[in-house]
């Protein structure tokens, strides 16, 4: 069953967001060579317990971390670790934190130093299906209109889209329904509704789209070990149009 939520518990989960997007936009300012990825859960955890929040990943079906650190051919779900980050890779930060029972979910891939032209067109991509996914979610839209705003972009630009993974509804959980694939045929799919809050979050590879599980049963790595970019939102579909609930107030997207 896809919950609707109140303008009230609305709220409640953008005061969540902004939280989560003040510790990306730490994370991110933090990110350059030398620094290891398990410095950057060590922050993200002590601000998100600061602010009275829990962190919504850690212990989430036994994932040991607060963030999720997928570093180059990693899609999503890399553990953070002693791994000293180095000149030219990408890396994608995903943050949750719950606060007041409510979830907030958003990632993004920024790249480590200067990176590759090619890195950078691929993170761009990525963050603009993201966008021209959101605002195909607006009432009286289909599920797989926001699918497919994500797959026609991103394979229009040469890179394939996961297909294993996908976004999903959010709320008191992290994970609620419905599932949100970044890839589907458009004007099909529930109709979307006011009150739905979707995390939406696209996942773009420079090679092909398949992918596996590493032996730690979580980090989630492109087949042909190509890299991998990763963004996301938490959005509220309203009677205004979509409204990113990620984000700091004030600040565009």
């Amino acid at each position: 069953m896809i919950i609707c939520k109140t303008d009230a518990q609305i709220e409640k989960m953008r005061k969540a967001g902004a939280l989560v997007a003040q510790v990306l936009r730490e994370l991110r300012n933090m990110v350059e060579p030398g620094i290891t990825t398990l410095d950057l859960d060590a922050h993200a955890e002590k601000r998100i317990r600061a602010a009275g929040a829990l962190p919504t990943f850690k212990g989430y079906n036994g994932f040991p971390f607060s963030i999720c650190t997928s570093i180059n051919e990693q899609v999503v779900h890399g553990f953070p670790s002693n791994r000293k980050l180095r000149e030219g890779d990408i890396l994608s930060i995903d943050c949750g934190a719950t606060l007041d029972g409510y979830v907030g979910d958003a990632a993004i891939t920024v790249p480590v130093g200067e990176v590759s032209d090619e890195l950078k067109r691929l993170i761009q991509v990525t963050e603009e299906s993201l966008y021209r996914a959101i605002d195909k979610a607006r009432i009286g839209n289909r599920l797989f209109d926001i699918s497919y705003a994500v797959q026609s972009y991103a394979e229009g630009h040469g890179y394939s889209v996961v297909r294993s993974f996908c976004g999903h509804g959010v709320g008191t959980k992290m994970h609620e329904a419905p599932q949100v694939p970044n890839y589907g045929k458009p004007g099909t799919g529930p109709k979307l509704q006011r009150g739905w809050v979707l995390a939406i979050e696209p996942m773009l590879n420079l090679g092909n789209y398949d992918v596996r599980i590493e032996k730690d049963g979580w980090t989630v790595v492109t087949i042909d070990r190509l890299p991998s970019a990763h963004f996301e939102h938490t959005v509220a579909i309203t009677n205004n149009g979509p409204q990113i609930l990620t984000l700091l107030n004030g600040e565009k997207p």
